[in-house]
């Protein structure tokens, strides 16, 4: 995917290339443009290059090739301690030996921040996490949210132009890091600061983004705001990395414009969005949300494609039930119901009709 870096954006990466040995590149020219203010999260699986892109942005990694630009400066150059850049790590990165308050002090030191300021600083950040009570204890006696309270505080109280933050809530439980990721969203919002995330976690990202770019082997595969990603995935990769798919091989028919007619691998033929679906012949996945499916008669969207299935497995969720079924050959696919009081029950080795609209099943590359 080629993204053309904006003349506006307040980050920019130009034609950025990164290679540790010299021949093989763990960032594959690289566009990308940040807006003033905007939450951007770099997202993809381990070794993706969306860690080093961050680490090329707060100075510790140099680019290859290419050009970073921070408000319209070229900063590949520029030493770390002087990019005016806040970073918050998964493991917090607090020096045990100071208390909080001399933890936050630190970076207002270096930057030769006068005492009656500095104190002035380390409150508003301290009471921004709500952790106003606490400038004097150490990190060992604080809890692994608080620290990373403490980790965040100290990435904003210098007042910075952009915030990085890299897999910051790794370490927290899952509901302390729920709570954690709509406090770091609610700061974004009232600071108006930018903000610059990177995680593995899909739902992480499509809860606190703006955008969401998508990376795999170096390359960013989908730029774009969560709902767009989740509703209108670009590629194969991307509708199996964010959220969760069914995919149903096929050989395309016909290819009217944005329409497509595919014939799966056992016969049938189904309609679909034509996305990433190259020639009449090829091969493709067709994409479903699992959400979008129904098997009952009165719930199905008019003009919806129907398709016999078998129940393997009904597994209950509390909020949801899920389906597992055989459908077209394949036995992994999902349906996800909401659990009601009147919800039909399904029994492994019942014979059901599912549909889902057209508009919902999106032929993608194979």
């Amino acid at each position: 995917m080629t993204v053309e870096p904006r003349n506006d954006a307040f980050v920019a990466f130009e034609h950025v290339q990164k290679s540790y040995d010299g021949v093989s590149l763990v960032v594959k020219d690289l566009n990308l443009s940040i807006a003033k203010g905007e939450f951007l999260t770099m997202l993809g699986p381990s070794g993706s290059g969306k860690t080093t892109c961050l680490m090329m942005l707060a100075g510790f990694e140099t680019a290859t090739h290419g050009e970073i630009k921070l408000d319209g400066v070229n900063i590949n150059q520029v030493p770390p301690h002087k990019r005016g850049i806040g970073m918050v790590f998964q493991n917090y990165a607090l020096f045990p030996h100071m208390t909080v308050g001399e933890n936050l002090a630190f970076p207002l030191e270096v930057r030769g921040m006068g005492k009656d300021e500095r104190e002035s600083k380390i409150k508003r950040a301290l009471d921004m996490v709500q952790m106003g009570a606490f400038a004097n204890r150490r990190p060992a006696q604080l809890s692994g949210g608080q620290q990373q309270r403490i980790a965040l505080a100290r990435a904003l109280v210098f007042d910075p132009k952009l915030v990085l933050m890299d897999e910051p809530l790794g370490a927290l439980d899952k509901q302390l890091r729920e709570h954690m990721q709509f406090e770091i969203k609610h700061l974004h919002e009232s600071l108006g600061i930018t903000v610059v995330y990177v995680t593995h976690d899909q739902g992480e990202a499509l809860t606190m983004s703006d955008r969401i770019a998508v990376f795999n082997d170096g390359r960013i595969q989908q730029l774009a705001p969560p709902s767009d990603l989740y509703e209108r995935p670009e590629n194969s990769f991307v509708a199996q990395f964010i959220g969760e798919n069914n995919k149903l091989p096929g050989v395309i028919e016909e290819l009217t414009g944005d329409k497509a007619l595919v014939r799966l691998t056992t016969g049938e033929l189904i309609d679909a969005t034509a996305v990433n679906a190259r020639e009449k012949g090829g091969k493709t996945l067709v994409s479903i949300r699992p959400e979008r499916v129904e098997f009952k008669p009165e719930m199905m969207p008019a003009g919806a494609h129907t398709i016999d299935a078998e129940v393997i497995e009904v597994i209950y969720m509390g909020d949801i039930l899920r389906a597992v079924l055989k459908v077209a050959g394949t036995d992994d696919f999902v349906m996800k119901m909401r659990n009601t009081l009147w919800q039909t029950k399904l029994a492994p080795g019942q014979k059901i009709k599912v549909g889902w609209h057209p508009q919902d099943a999106r032929a993608l590359d194979p």
